[in-house]
């Protein structure tokens, strides 16, 4: 699997670990696991390393292949460097898969921003609705999508899907969980419209599901349930900050500033909302969630802040002394 240098992959990796059916694991990303692995062979791999990512892979040769290795932006990367190692990892990491004899089943980490929230979108899209994305992250999920159907057809292999709602665990990073926990923050004053996310066991265990299960199509996964954006902030005793319009431009420039950049798709969930359909998640995976959308909102306030504590001998003249 690639991707298992993140707080979601680790977890993912813990669970396949667990589960009888999986033999060998090995997992590629460019920083090592968050969490000690019994059973994974970790290979620290850029994304940019084409060459060695195939051979690696080549050389497991894979029955199942779970591509995880997605960076959204502004969570652990700017818009433009998420875009680009994602399109690195996508196109060495499924272009392997093509090499591998064993092949089975490829399962891909994508998102509900795939449906795209424009003109005449459907409010609660379900999986047949149309991949219109308007967001420069729904862009590269329905890219990553392409380049697995691709590879899965000209192999012969299934691919599934597990479009999931935005992602909220205590150590994963978000932009949206981010400035939710900001001391302000901002809202639509004009429509302030619901959105859903989904908790960060609940992501790893659609992600095992359809790689246990050889999911053939893509798959809702969302937590149940929907919360808007004053309605979050108001349960997180947070300043709610009315933006109307134009004003959105300055919220963002100013959230950016204090550390809590607005990507496209997270401004656009905020103003016109982002819901999706689940009624299948079940039917394919064979699971639920089994926390709500508001549950996981309240969970996220409740999580620990980071606390910065300044060292107790100053840099400089730690060096002295130990000269």
């Amino acid at each position: 699997m690639s991707g298992v240098g993140g707080e979601l992959g680790t977890l993912v990796a813990r669970m396949l670990e667990d589960e009888q059916w999986v033999g060998s694991l090995a997992g590629i990303d460019a920083d090592p696991p968050r969490r000690r692995l019994q059973r994974t062979t970790y290979h620290r791999l850029s994304p940019d390393n084409h060459d060695q990512i195939v051979d690696t892979i080549t050389d497991f040769n894979p029955h199942v292949l779970i591509h995880v290795g997605v960076w959204e932006p502004d969570a652990r990367a700017s818009p433009k460097a998420a875009g680009v190692l994602t399109e690195q990892a996508a196109t060495s990491i499924l272009g392997a898969a093509a090499e591998c004899r064993a092949l089975e089943s490829i399962v891909v980490r994508s998102g509900i921003e795939i449906y795209g929230r424009g003109k005449g979108s459907l409010t609660r899209p379900a999986e047949s609705a149309p991949i219109r994305p308007t967001s420069e992250y729904g862009h590269t999920l329905a890219d990553i999508e392409a380049i697995a159907a691709n590879v899965a057809e000209r192999v012969g292999v299934t691919v599934g899907a597990v479009r999931l709602a935005s992602v909220l665990g205590p150590h994963v990073p978000s932009p949206l969980g981010r400035l939710l926990r900001m001391p302000a923050v901002p809202f639509s004053a004009a429509a302030d419209p619901p959105f859903a996310v989904i908790e960060h066991n609940d992501a790893a265990r659609a992600l095992v599901a359809a790689a246990r299960n050889q999911l053939a199509e893509p798959v809702n996964v969302v937590a149940p349930g929907a919360i808007t954006a004053l309605h979050a902030i108001r349960r997180g005793r947070r300043i709610p900050v009315p933006v109307f319009g134009p004003q959105w431009f300055l919220a963002r420039r100013l959230s950016h500033m204090l550390g809590a950049p607005i990507p496209d798709h997270v401004a656009e969930a905020l103003t016109r909302g982002r819901l999706a359909d689940n009624g299948r998640m079940e039917e394919l995976l064979g699971i639920t969630a089994d926390v709500s959308t508001v549950e996981v909102i309240d969970h996220l306030y409740h999580w620990p802040s980071v606390v910065r504590r300044p060292a107790r001998v100053p840099a400089a003249q730690q060096i002295g002394e130990a000269s």
